[in-house]
């Protein structure tokens, strides 16, 4: 794993092409929707009719989501999906061909209609754009992909509506001619770049397409709903856009009254979000050792709520000054604060929706994926729809400030974040083993790639030296395990609520507890019968001396039953670990001996289950570990 990084992704025809065509397509969403604004001010329209357009264009762009999610979820499950890129790109070229006699002919209504038919393409690629991901990419790859994803997107908006916004100023008399060009030529852009992107299979092409759109909403809305840790991602990612649309919205005024500026401080505002929001997307990888740690979205969802809540101190009341610019505003005392706490929001915010992101891709069935996507747009054009009113009705009818909005949108983001982890456990679960492995040891991971299956039953057996063992195997492999343990293990208090929410198994020696073991093993059957992964240590109990323990006769026990292929695997360098049996109890107390300890986890090729011996599997696991205890 080590040298390993997303960005060697850029390089490789699976995954540039689409993630060109994707921050293409936003770009140009947001120069097309910026340059309209820039055409209500090079008309001299007044400002309550660019109110009501302004108003009036995200409206229509979100009501396609509305309309036919339930329709572009069961055509991105039935066609190729390049084809379907392909498809959907060429028609935003039409599109910004009306665009751009729109354009020429200062003509808003139709410009309206184009930018109408933009949400309907929108629509038919949202669910293609996050379901090809799992196609092309490994799952330990889809935690860096969507962080280039987000990067992408966070980053495309952003300039784009720099561009947009800059068209007329910069064109001047020729700003319509040089908007319709722009946003031709980057339809154009996509499409090439669409016509790159190498062929990946339907989902699901033997589907029948039901044309009705409003069942079929509600039909993918459900499909969308029904794993409890999926169905929780989904309201995360829409809570998500729900505080991005609330604070993004309120920026402009922010930073006129509370900032001291205008556009400029606006843009520049939103630069740092943006620019937040990339960054944290890509340490998500980092962060997770390339696994779907969803222990990190605790981690973002409270780091979110924390900067708020400073955003709120830093500025409560009106700036001291008006008329600045970015340098004077930076010169401004307490500008610092608020700089880092924007940056932090949207840092945290990466944090918070990219693994979420993976986990709906890596726990839903590749045959209902852009189904299940359809189904978050629904969801989440609602939450955008929400956060607009949300925003109007604490101004207007409440008469809150904007700081105000930022105080209680911290409170709110915690209730909600202890609601969702509170009803799914494994995110809390996930975090506090994140915590606790990240801050201990540095994990150097060998083979676990190549070996462990992406998919499928498997048995995993593996050396025993600690009671972190099973913690650091968890972190560093991208599938969820379902580990057996020692059933005093399974109960140190702390752990206890860790090992329990992980699903993992307590077993006991026949002569302890007969009836705990058979429940054990039948319970180890159904894991592996249900394609998941089981893990055993087949010492039976921590080592006393650091040496490997013959193993028992447990794992031919379950191959009997159940003979599905068993990846070998070693902890290396874990012996002198606190959490072992190398010094006394009293003396195990103590603190670590020394913090972010180089810990190696290593994996060797799987043997079919027909084949392995307790004596060959022993036998495999100690050449991996070697010396290294």
């Amino acid at each position: 794993m080590a040298g390993h990084t997303q960005f060697a992704l850029l390089r490789q025809r699976r995954f540039l092409p689409y993630f060109a065509v994707q921050a293409l397509g936003a770009f140009n969403d947001n120069v097309y929707r910026q340059a309209i604004i820039g055409l209500l001010f090079f008309l001299g329209i007044d400002s309550a009719q660019r109110t009501l357009y302004t108003n009036l264009a995200p409206a229509l762009f979100i009501l396609p989501y509305f309309l036919f999610s339930g329709l572009a979820g069961q055509i991105a499950e039935r066609m190729e999906k390049q084809r379907l890129i392909v498809v959907t790109t060429a028609m935003e070229i039409g599109i910004m061909l009306v665009a751009a006699v729109g354009f020429a002919t200062e003509n808003l209504p139709v410009l309206l209609v184009a930018l109408f038919a933009m949400g309907v393409q929108a629509t038919l690629f949202g669910p293609v754009k996050y379901s090809i991901l799992p196609s092309v990419l490994k799952p330990e790859e889809l935690t860096g992909g969507n962080g280039l994803v987000e990067m992408g997107t966070s980053l495309s908006i952003l300039v784009g509506m720099i561009y947009g916004g800059l068209i007329f100023q910069v064109a001047g008399e020729h700003g319509p001619e040089a908007a319709a060009f722009s946003v031709i030529a980057l339809a154009v852009a996509g499409n090439v770049a669409a016509r790159m992107i190498p062929k990946v299979g339907a989902g699901a092409p033997e589907l029948k397409v039901r044309w009705n759109p409003f069942p079929e909403s509600v039909a993918v809305f459900r499909l969308a709903r029904r794993q409890l840790a999926v169905r929780n991602a989904i309201l995360g990612v829409s809570w998500f856009w729900f505080i991005g649309t609330v604070l993004t919205a309120q920026l402009p005024t922010y930073a006129e009254l509370h900032l001291g500026g205008a556009q400029a401080l606006y843009i520049f505002a939103l630069a740092l979000f943006s620019v937040g929001v990339g960054v944290g997307s890509l340490l998500c990888e980092k962060l997770s050792a390339r696994t779907v740690e969803i222990g990190l979205v605790p981690f973002g969802a409270f780091g979110v709520s924390a900067f708020l809540l400073d955003l709120y101190f830093a500025r409560p009341g009106d700036a001291l000054a008006a008329g600045l610019g970015v340098l004077e505003f930076v010169r401004q005392p307490g500008s610092a604060r608020i700089m880092f706490d924007l940056t932090g929001i949207g840092l945290f915010t990466g944090f918070f929706v990219v693994p979420l992101f993976a986990l709906i891709q890596s726990r839903t069935p590749k045959h209902e994926l852009a189904r299940v996507i359809a189904g978050m747009n629904i969801q989440n054009s609602v939450f955008i729809v929400t956060a607009a009113l949300v925003g109007i009705a604490t101004q207007r009818l409440l008469g809150w400030s904007i700081p105000e909005l930022f105080l209680a949108l911290a409170i709110a983001n915690t209730l909600v974040a202890i609601w969702i982890f509170a009803i799914v456990p494994e995110f809390l679960m996930r975090f506090l083993s994140w915590l606790l492995v990240r801050a201990l040891y540095r994990l150097r991971l060998h083979g676990i790639e190549a070996h462990v299956p992406d998919e499928g039953p498997a048995l995993l057996v593996c050396n025993h030296v600690s009671y972190m063992d099973a913690l650091i195997l968890s972190a560093s492999i991208p599938r969820p395990v379902r580990f057996v343990m020692y059933h005093r293990i399974f109960d140190i208090p702390v752990l206890r609520w860790i090992f329990r929410t992980a699903k993992a198994i307590p077993i006991a020696p026949e002569k302890e507890d007969p009836e705990l073991m058979r429940r054990a093993f039948d319970a180890i059957d159904a894991a592996l019968a249900e394609g998941e992964l089981v893990c055993i240590f087949p010492e039976g109990r921590l080592t006393a001396d650091g040496e490997i323990a013959p193993f028992r006769s447990g794992v031919e026990r379950i191959l009997a039953r159940r003979p599905v292929p068993v990846v070998p695997m070693a902890l290396r360098n874990m012996w002198t670990s606190m959490w072992s049996r190398h010094d006394s109890r009293l003396r195990r107390m103590r603190m670590p001996r020394r913090f972010r300890a180089p810990v190696e986890v290593l994996a060797a090729a799987p043997v079919p289950g027909t084949e392995a011996t307790a004596a060959s599997l022993e036998a495999q696991v100690r050449a991996l570990r070697g010396d290294a205890a």
